[in-house]
């Protein structure tokens, strides 16, 4: 299977995910990494988003489209209606604390050991030499445990 095939598959398994998740917890959190071809209106990315990315949260009753290659949504940030493109190949991750599950996918590194794995736009691997304290602030941590 050649790797275009793969990525398309990949991208397939995001969506089903994403609407299977929605349909069952009735919300679904994706955690979108930075990039040019995101699109969140005249809002943009903030500092901190850029390093560490962005968790937008999305619901039945929110009006949202996942056409050919992303979501369309009107979303809201501080009170402010902003018109957003979320491409899928910028998810990186898809969750949901009501039922426990989490699929990961995208720009991934390993975390037990000094190489960092990073997939470029061909699809081919890099291995980069890091050192493990570099290696603490890239972790996102997703609390699952519900609160009362």
């Amino acid at each position: 299977m050649q790797s275009s095939d793969i990525h398309a598959r990949l991208n397939e398994l995001k969506k089903y995910i994403f609407y299977e998740t929605l349909d069952l917890a009735g919300r679904v959190f994706v955690i979108v990494k930075y990039s040019d071809n995101v699109s969140l209106g005249k809002r943009g990315f903030l500092p901190e988003e850029r390093e560490h990315g962005l968790v937008l949260v999305f619901n039945r009753q929110m009006n949202f489209g996942w056409g050919d290659s992303g979501i369309t949504a009107t979303l809201v940030f501080g009170g402010s209606l902003q018109k957003c493109f979320i491409p899928e190949d910028d998810m990186v991750a898809i969750y949901s604390p009501e039922l426990n599950i989490q699929f990961i996918a995208g720009d991934q590194s390993v975390k037990e050991g000094r190489v960092e794995q990073k997939i470029d736009r061909n699809d081919r691997v890099e291995k980069i030499e890091k050192p493990r304290a570099e290696y603490k602030d890239n972790v996102v941590k997703v609390d699952f445990g519900r609160k009362k």
